[in-house]
């Protein structure tokens, strides 16, 4: 798809196809890790880089790094207002987040795949990296450290 089509899509279509591509990119990154071998394990460990909070913490990392255009789709999927807020989601979270698979959307539909893989990199080690930070800060806290 072109640029100009793609940037006058509206911000929840692009969210919505990126939502399914970074949930694909997410479910391969898992399997190929090995760190889950049954599908309950595999959907709990998905959940974590998926979930609004996580993905809004994804562009608090991200977001410097974003060119002029990218941002620009970051904000406008940002600002959509959405009929619905999951129940266990902050708006805040949500908002951002799909600001976040608007994002990925874009950068799908464009072709942009070295972008995409990319910013699904730097997204999936932010997440990883913040779990890895959570386990340490909890050995402090369970008296195990």
């Amino acid at each position: 798809m072109e640029k100009k089509d793609a940037i006058n899509l509206n911000p929840l279509i692009l969210a919505f196809i990126g939502d399914s591509t970074f949930e694909n990119f997410v479910r391969e990154r898992i399997i190929l890790r090995g760190t889950a071998s049954l599908p309950h394990k595999l959907h709990l460990e998905a959940i974590r880089y998926v979930k609004a909070a996580n993905q809004s913490y994804i562009m608090e990392v991200i977001e410097s790094g974003l060119s002029e255009e990218e941002a620009y789709i970051f904000k406008r999927g940002r600002n959509m207002k959405s009929m619905t807020v999951p129940k266990n989601a902050k708006v805040i979270d949500y908002r951002r987040a799909t600001g976040f698979e608007a994002l990925i959307g874009y950068l799908f539909l464009i072709g942009e795949e070295e972008r995409l893989l990319e910013i699904m990199e730097l997204s999936a080690k932010a997440i990883e990296e913040r779990k890895e930070d959570m386990k340490e800060d909890m050995k402090g806290v369970n008296g195990n450290g």
